[in-house]
């Protein structure tokens, strides 16, 4: 079996941010990282661990004070159409219909094409996440989880190497996150897609990914540890539950995130 050419290489990346009394806040620090291409990836910590601040660098949005990552073999300095971000807080324009929302981001990446090229490839997407009945719906008139199936099909509409999904699900209901999950790990598999994901959620981690990388506490924070998750694919929650390895290395990332919280209450109390 042929191991997955790399795409994405993060390295010695560190990310300072100055502070309003002239000082410095230390983000991030010496983080190491390469990322396979269709490899689905999970960033897990606590808050203040810097995973949104490591997905805005992959996404381009920031630069590293340090260091540097390359895509391609070329250096990631802005955001751009072959990297994708799907925001938490779903980012539509409330103004456009569901259909207007994804053909605004296919018109911007791809204006050389017809117009009846750009049409088909806006409703296949529309398509692809069950919203063909929705699609001249306005925003407002969408449940939060038809929200996040818009920001989800706009981000593939454009056929982006990378998808960034920041905590994507954290925000919906059980029974909508687990179809959301379902319809994303079926899209990235069919698509060869490669992921990069923020979550809190151990079990949605272990059900998405091939690799979950813990952050240690900031500031400074750095990779702690790395867990491969060998689940066969596809997956679905059930079968993954009831696989012998699952509860093993549930635990393992818990025990990493307890350590952590154990480590940040002694920094506290030292204080």
């Amino acid at each position: 079996m042929t191991t997955p050419a790399g795409l994405i290489s993060v390295d010695a990346v560190t990310q300072v941010f100055p502070l309003d009394d002239g000082g410095r806040y230390v983000a991030l620090q010496g983080i190491n990282l390469d990322i396979a291409a269709g490899e689905f990836v999970s960033l897990i910590g606590h808050s203040g661990c810097g995973k949104s601040t490591l997905l805005n660098l992959l996404a381009g949005l920031d630069q590293a004070s340090e260091g540097g990552i390359l895509m391609n073999g070329r250096q990631v300095t802005d955001p751009g159409p072959d990297r994708m971000v799907v925001f938490q807080n779903y980012s539509l324009l409330p103004w456009l219909t569901v259909r207007q929302n994804i053909a605004l981001a296919v018109n911007t990446v791809y204006p050389s094409q017809s117009n009846q090229e750009r049409r088909e490839i806006v409703e296949r997407n529309i398509q692809t996440v069950n919203l063909s009945a929705a699609a001249n719906k306005f925003p407002a008139e969408l449940s939060g989880g038809m929200k996040q199936r818009v920001a989800i099909a706009r981000a593939l509409a454009i056929r982006p190497k990378l998808l960034l999904l920041d905590e994507p699900f954290g925000a919906l209901d059980a029974l909508t996150r687990g179809n959301l999950q379902q319809q994303l790990m079926q899209i990235c598999q069919e698509s060869g897609l490669t992921a990069v994901m923020v979550t809190h959620d151990v079990d949605e981690a272990l059900l998405l990914s091939d690799r979950v990388v813990c952050l240690c506490n900031g500031p400074a924070a750095g990779i702690g540890h790395i867990l491969k998750v060998p689940l066969p694919r596809p997956r679905d929650r059930l079968t993954v539950m009831d696989h012998p390895d699952y509860y093993h290395l549930r635990a393992e990332l818990i025990h990493f995130l307890q350590e952590q919280r154990r480590l940040k209450q002694l920094a506290a109390t030292s204080r």
